[in-house]
C-alpha cells in the first residue's frame, strides 16, 4: 500500500483489495487532521475516487468515425478525377447531361456521355459532371433529376455501391434511399420509388471510346508501329580453325 499526498488533510491510497477493481483509488482522512474526523467512526469511512484504469473509457468506435468523416466533404484531401461512361441495365444506353436535362439515350461515344467523375471524399462519395455540358447530375427535393453548373451542395453528391452482381448504383447523399435510376425509355426515374435491387438503378461503368490520354501527358497514346523486314537465308556457321599442336 502506498500513500501520496492530495490535501492537506487527506491522503490518496493505491489499494489492492478483494472486491475492489484492480488499481482502485480511495481517498482517506489523515488521523492528525479536525477533531471531527477524528473519531473512531469517521477514520473508518473512506471514499472511494476513481474506479480502475481503462474500465470507464471504451475504446474508440472507428466504424462510427469514418461514418462521421464520410458525411462530411473532405477539403484537404486531393481530387481523384475519372472520366467514363455510364451503361443503364433497362435502356441499354449511356447516361448524357445536355444542359439541365439527363437521360440515358446516348449511343456508345456520344460526346454528351462523356462524364467526369469526381470524388468528394473517402467514403465512396462521388460527383457526376458532364464533360461537353459541364454540368453536374444533382437530385432536387421531389426526387427528379437535373443539371447545375456547381456541385457543391449534397444534392449533387452520391454514394457508390457495389453490387453483387457487379453492377453500380448510386444513392444521394442527402436524400438516403434515393437512387440514380432511367426507365426503359431512358428517361429518369422518380428517386423516392427506386430501390437498389431494381434493374432501373444498375450502371455499368465503361469507357469512353477513342483513345485513352498517355498517363502524366496532354499528348494521346501513340500505337505500336512494327516495322516488317524481308527474312533473311540461314547461313552455315563457320567453325574457327583450332590451331594445330
Amino acid at each position: 500500500m502506498g500513500a501520496a499526498r492530495l490535501l492537506p488533510n487527506f491522503t490518496l491510497l493505491h489499494l489492492d483489495l478483494p472486491g475492489l477493481p484492480r488499481h482502485a483509488h480511495l481517498c482517506a482522512p489523515l488521523p492528525w487532521m479536525d477533531p471531527w474526523w477524528s473519531h473512531p467512526k469517521q477514520i473508518d469511512t473512506i471514499f472511494p475516487l476513481v474506479t480502475a484504469k481503462g474500465e470507464n473509457h471504451p475504446s474508440p468506435n472507428f466504424n462510427q468515425y469514418v461514418r462521421d468523416q464520410g458525411a462530411m466533404t473532405d477539403q484537404l484531401s486531393r481530387r481523384q478525377i475519372r472520366e467514363y461512361q455510364l451503361y443503364s441495365r433497362t435502356s441499354g444506353k449511356h447516361v448524357q447531361v445536355t444542359g439541365r436535362r439527363i437521360s440515358a439515350t446516348a449511343e456508345d461515344g456520344n460526346k454528351f456521355a462523356k462524364l467526369i467523375v469526381e470524388t468528394d471524399t473517402f467514403g465512396s462519395r462521388v460527383r457526376i459532371k458532364g464533360a461537353e455540358s459541364e454540368k453536374y447530375i444533382c437530385m432536387n427535393k421531389r426526387g427528379k433529376l437535373i443539371g447545375k453548373p456547381s456541385g457543391k451542395s449534397k444534392d449533387c453528391v452520391f454514394t457508390e455501391i457495389v453490387l453483387e452482381n457487379n453492377y453500380t448504383a448510386f444513392q444521394n447523399a442527402r436524400h438516403e434511399g434515393w437512387f440514380l435510376a432511367f426507365t426503359r425509355q431512358g428517361r429518369p426515374r422518380q428517386a423516392s420509388r427506386s430501390r437498389q435491387n431494381q434493374r432501373e438503378a444498375h450502371f455499368i461503368k465503361r469507357l469512353y471510346e477513342g483513345r485513352l490520354p498517355f498517363p502524366n501527358q496532354a499528348e494521346r497514346q501513340k500505337q505500336f508501329e512494327f516495322v516488317g523486314s524481308a527474312p533473311t537465308r540461314r547461313t552455315k556457321r563457320t567453325r574457327r580453325p583450332q590451331p594445330r599442336t
